[in-house]
């Protein structure tokens, strides 16, 4: 019965995060129990039937916390429902279209049999970490793009399947 639902998250300034709480809010709204943490204070996966893994985009790269915890957990991910998103177009792109997932998820994503990806729209605003990221802020490139009704209309997606799931077996 896959009713317990992690959904892990590499972030830098707290975008992709809120995006995970908010994916993880739908599914226990839809009857799931399910919860947001951040991918790098994950010590075990084999206690949830279901999981989520999101990661902030940095130059064509998921956050190093996503990346690392899908490598150390490979095993086990391959052996339950798995889904990806990614956050990071600085535009509305990502609410226009499909945007698809980097060659590292690509590649992730076949290896361990996911489910689906998407890419949602990132935020960058005024006291971003990292020298980048604030001369993109500086340069008036930065802003909120995530779509949270898009967000969430995924996330009740992902919780229609695994209910689904639940009632067949």
């Amino acid at each position: 019965m896959p009713g317990n639902v992690l959904v892990a998250y590499g972030t830098t300034n707290g975008s992709t995060a809120q995006i995970a709480e908010a994916v993880a809010a739908v599914l226990g709204k839809e009857g799931l129990t399910a919860e947001a943490l951040p991918a790098g204070s994950v010590t075990d996966v084999t206690r949830y039937d279901a999981v989520v893994v999101g990661g902030g985009l940095y130059a064509g790269r998921w956050h190093r916390d996503a990346r690392r915890f899908v490598r150390r957990n490979r095993r086990a991910l391959a052996e339950r429902p798995l889904w990806f998103f990614s956050s990071g177009p600085l535009d509305a792109s990502a609410s226009e279209k499909d945007i698809p997932p980097v060659s590292g998820v690509r590649r992730a994503m076949i290896r361990l049999d996911a489910r689906g990806h998407v890419t949602f729209g990132g935020c960058l605003q005024e006291g971003a970490k990292g020298r980048i990221a604030r001369m993109i802020v500086r340069n008036g490139k930065g802003g909120d793009f995530r779509d949270f009704p898009g967000i969430e209309a995924w996330a009740a997606r992902v919780a229609g399947q695994l209910l689904d799931e639940q009632e067949k077996n």
